[in-house]
């Protein structure tokens, strides 16, 4: 089951978390908005808005900073799992 979306978040934001978790895959995914864009049909600009807003929230991190390398934070795992509820993320300010 998805987790529910925070209040600030929309389905782009789900859409990049999930797609750097590779649920089915033997291994997380470490992607570049680019690549990230192409997996997930949202434009790359929407894309990069978006992993701005999940990084300054703690959803997601640089694993190449140099590169604009991004993979899935511990926070982002435990959201996507269902150990952080939506309402945690939604008390917080942007």
């Amino acid at each position: 089951m998805r987790p529910r979306l925070a209040d600030w978040m929309t389905p782009v934001d789900r859409d990049i978390l999930e797609v750097l978790h590779n649920a089915g895959g033997p291994h997380e995914l470490v992607l570049s908005p680019r690549i990230i864009a192409e997996n997930i049909d949202w434009s790359r600009q929407t894309v990069r808005d978006h992993i701005m807003a999940l990084r300054d929230r703690g959803l997601i991190e640089y694993y190449d900073e140099t590169g604009g390398i991004y993979q899935l934070s511990d926070r982002g795992r435990s959201y996507l799992e269902g150990d952080l509820d939506a309402a945690d993320l939604e008390s917080e300010s942007e």
